[in-house]
């Protein structure tokens, strides 16, 4: 997982009070841990109570699915009618959320059980209509117990210890906002105000990195900050973030030649994840943040485990000043002012930050940050945007330092040397 710190604050650009950005590749924890959807089921410990049998847990689920298909809240809340009343309350929530997003199928297919609990776990699958091209998988766990004529729900996997994938559907009531290109779905405020940002965004972003992709989004904006951080891959520190770009998985033995080597889920549908902390940002930040993420979308930025991190970060970066006008407005001192001060000590960085850097334990993020973006932005500046991207391309395809010499016509050495004495020109 890699995060950011985005600062574009200081007392004299005043850019924005605090902020966040970055990318997520998501991937599936262990089913024991410490997370919570808030579906909670009663009683410390889970009784014995033997398998479920399959066929009876496969028609109570397509009971389920049927229900949210046709809008019957009364039918979705039977399958769990003997279950404690803060278990239906959820599910009822659950059932709510479901419907107000605009859904291309929403199906629940029942796995292996787990253990002797009755609890199975399940892979919850959907698609959001005109943006998905693939389901979204998240995995639960129902708890099943007999009942006369056959098995119920009667709660979740936490008695047993086992976590689920937390989904916006475990806010609280949502709303949804489409605007254009764009759908916002969330409990927390402003979400009008995100759509309109990156509908805006759309075609600045395009007019950099072209218009292959699929030039739309879809974003998720949880009131509740614990919440945000697990949709977005459990992150323990959700105040360094206003937002992320991620991949939710999706569902298990499809085929995806971009997944990680024994990652056993395809890889889903790209998300931006907006955090509260987004809500501390001003304008300009705000702009900054989301187009930086719209560019990780636009590239699959989150898919990419092989283009160097620096060309990552620094060109989403590059699009997110360029689109703020950012000479117009702060001035590059400003906006890289934790590398300024080095540089203006005589610490210029010898080479280009590695994936290391950009851990959140490196110490300095937010020049590693800095140091990617001019990076970017010298490129830019002397072999032009399209040559940019052209580099970042092929550097998903080859060694960097085979990418370097092939478009810039320079060897690695020689491109940190007028990196160098670049950033002495730009920040001394």
């Amino acid at each position: 997982s890699r995060r950011r710190a985005l600062g574009l604050l200081g007392a004299v650009t005043g850019a924005c009070a605090a902020g966040g950005a970055g990318l997520w590749t998501l991937t599936r924890g262990p089913d024991t841990g410490s997370g919570d959807t808030g579906s909670r089921g009663a009683g410390p410990s889970a009784p014995a109570v033997g398998a479920p049998d399959p066929g009876a847990v496969a028609a109570v689920l397509a009971n389920r699915a049927r229900a949210v298909r046709e809008r019957n809240r009364i039918a979705f809340l039977a399958t769990v009618a003997r279950a404690p009343a803060a278990f239906q309350q959820a599910q009822a929530r659950l059932f709510d959320n479901l419907t107000r997003l605009p859904l291309d199928g929403w199906e629940e297919h029942p796995g292996a059980a787990q253990g002797t609990s009755g609890v199975v776990r399940v892979s919850m699958r959907y698609r959001i209509t005109g943006f998905d091209t693939a389901p979204v998988a998240r995995t639960r766990h129902l708890a099943f117990s007999p009942a006369p004529g056959g098995w119920t729900i009667t709660g979740d996997g936490t008695p047993a210890g086992l976590a689920d994938d937390a989904d916006i559907a475990d806010a609280g009531p949502l709303t949804v906002v489409r605007r254009g290109p764009v759908l916002v779905a969330g409990d927390a405020s402003g979400l009008d105000e995100i759509a309109r940002r990156l509908a805006a965004a759309i075609p600045d972003v395009t007019a950099v990195t072209g218009a292959s992709w699929a030039r739309r989004a879809v974003v998720l904006a949880p009131a509740d900050a614990a919440l945000a951080g697990r949709v977005a891959g459990n992150a323990r520190d959700v105040a360094q973030f206003a937002a992320l770009a991620v991949v939710t998985p999706g569902p298990e033995g499809s085929a995806d030649q971009n997944r990680p080597a024994g990652h056993d889920h395809s890889a889903g549908q790209d998300r931006i994840v907006v955090s509260p902390a987004f809500a501390r940002l001003n304008a300009l930040g705000r702009d900054v943040v989301l187009t930086h993420e719209l560019t990780h979308v636009a590239t699959g930025g989150a898919r990419d485990g092989r283009t160097p991190l620096w060309l990552i970060e620094g060109l989403a970066d590059y699009v997110g000043y360029r689109r703020a006008d950012l000479t117009a407005k702060i001035t590059v001192r400003s906006a890289a002012r934790e590398l300024a001060a080095e540089v203006a000590a005589g610490r210029v960085p010898d080479r280009l930050p590695a994936r290391a850097d950009f851990d959140g334990a490196s110490g300095r993020l937010s020049q590693a940050y800095q140091e990617a973006w001019l990076a970017c932005r010298m490129v830019a500046d002397r072999y032009g945007e399209p040559t940019l991207v052209r580099l970042y391309r092929a550097a998903g395809r080859e060694p960097e330092a085979a990418a370097l010499r092939r478009v810039l016509g320079v060897r690695p050495d020689t491109f940190t040397a007028d990196w160098r004495d670049y950033l002495r020109e730009e920040l001394s």
